[in-house]
C-alpha cells in the first residue's frame, strides 16, 4: 500500500480513484464494511482505492490530552489497511489550516484538483469542513455538480448495537476482551518496537520487553496475561503491565513492560505483538522493591494458570 503525506506530495498519477475518509481507529468490522464497498466499486471502475486519515485525529487536535485513547496508533492503522487491500492511504495534517477549510473549500482542494475523486464512500455520520459544515446532502450536490458519485453506508451492528471506536474502547477499558474481538473481528493487540528501559525487571530476575507506545495512550491500565508474537512469527506467553510504574519513580505516559516466559533472547527494536487476554489486577504502588518483586512472582504465576487453561480448552 501506497502512503502518500499530505497534499503536497499528490501527483498526477494519485488523480482518478474511488476513495473514503475518517479516522478508522482500530479498522473494526464496520470500517472494514466501508472498505470492502471501496475495493468493490474500484475493481468495478478500474481505478485505485484510497483511505484519507488524519494526523493527529481531529478530536485529539480540539481535545489534547484529554482527547480518548487510540485503539490503533498510526503504524498499526497502516498494517490494518495494507492487510484489507488498500491501494493507497492518504494523511492529512489536521492542523489549523484544515480545521479553517470551509466544506465547499474541502471539496475543491482534496476531492477535485488532489484526487479527482470518481465515487467516495462515506460513513452514515460523517461531517466535514469548518465547524462540521458539510455533510452528505452537500457532498451529493456537488457530486452532481462535479460529476463524482457519492454513497454512505447503513450502520453496522452487532448485538444490535452500532460498531463503533467508542464502544470498543469502552469495552477495553472494562477489560471485555471477548465484545472487543467480536467488535474488532479479531482480538485486541498492541504492537511496537522493543527499547531499553531502565533493566530494574532484569534485577528482579524477571526482564522485561519494553514497547515503546509513543505520545498515544492505551485504553488499558493494569497487569494482564498475554500472548506476544516477535518479527519471527515466535508466538510466546507472559504477562504484561501497562502503567506509569509508581513504585520505580513513576512515569509521565503510559509504558506497555511485557515479560515472556521461559525466553532469553534479545529483541531490542525489533517490532513485538501483544495480545491481551485477561486482566489480573490494576496497578498499584508497592512498599518498596521486594514487596513489588513478590506481586510480579504471584502475577507470573495467575498469567501462567490464565493461559494453561486457554491452551487446554483450545485443544479440546
Amino acid at each position: 500500500m501506497e502512503l502518500i503525506r499530505g497534499l503536497h506530495n499528490l501527483r498526477g498519477e494519485h488523480r482518478g480513484c474511488v476513495a473514503t475518509i475518517g479516522n478508522f481507529d482500530g479498522v473494526h468490522l464496520g470500517h472494514r464494511r466501508v472498505l470492502q464497498q471501496v475495493k468493490n466499486k474500484a475493481a468495478e471502475l478500474g481505478l485505485p482505492s484510497v483511505v484519507i486519515v488524519f494526523e493527529p485525529q481531529p478530536r485529539e487536535f480540539f481535545a489534547g490530552e484529554d482527547a480518548p485513547p487510540r485503539l490503533t496508533r498510526f503504524t498499526e492503522k497502516f498494517r490494518l489497511l495494507e492487510a484489507q487491500g488498500i491501494d493507497r492511504m492518504l494523511c492529512l495534517t489536521f492542523n489549523e489550516r484544515l480545521r479553517s477549510l470551509s466544506a465547499d473549500a474541502f471539496v475543491e482542494t482534496l476531492l477535485l484538483q488532489g484526487l479527482d475523486v470518481k465515487h467516495f464512500v462515506v460513513g452514515d455520520d460523517f461531517r466535514f469542513g469548518c465547524d462540521r459544515g458539510g455533510d452528505y446532502a452537500m457532498l451529493k450536490a456537488a457530486g452532481d455538480k462535479y460529476g463524482f458519485t457519492v454513497v454512505n453506508t447503513d450502520t453496522c451492528l452487532k448485538d444490535h448495537e452500532r460498531i463503533s471506536s467508542s464502544r470498543i474502547r469502552d469495552a477495553l477499558i472494562q477489560h471485555d476482551f471477548a465484545l472487543a474481538e467480536r467488535l474488532l473481528g479479531r482480538p485486541y493487540r498492541v504492537s511496537g518496537r522493543v527499547m531499553h528501559g531502565q533493566k530494574l525487571g532484569r534485577q528482579l530476575g524477571v526482564p522485561t520487553a519494553n514497547v515503546r507506545m509513543h505520545r498515544y495512550p492505551c485504553p488499558l491500565q493494569g497487569v494482564y496475561a498475554v500472548w506476544a508474537w516477535t518479527e519471527q512469527n515466535e508466538c510466546l506467553r507472559g504477562v504484561a503491565n501497562v502503567g506509569i510504574r509508581p513504585t520505580v519513580g513513576g512515569s509521565h505516559q503510559p509504558v506497555l513492560e511485557v515479560h515472556l516466559f521461559d525466553f532469553d533472547k534479545q529483541i531490542y527494536r525489533e517490532l513485538l505483538s501483544v495480545e491481551f487476554r485477561q486482566f489480573i489486577r490494576p496497578e498499584q504502588k508497592f512498599s518498596g522493591l521486594d514487596a513489588l518483586k513478590q506481586q510480579i512472582f504471584d502475577d507470573i504465576e495467575q498469567a501462567r494458570r490464565i493461559l494453561a487453561v486457554e491452551c487446554e480448552t483450545e485443544t479440546r
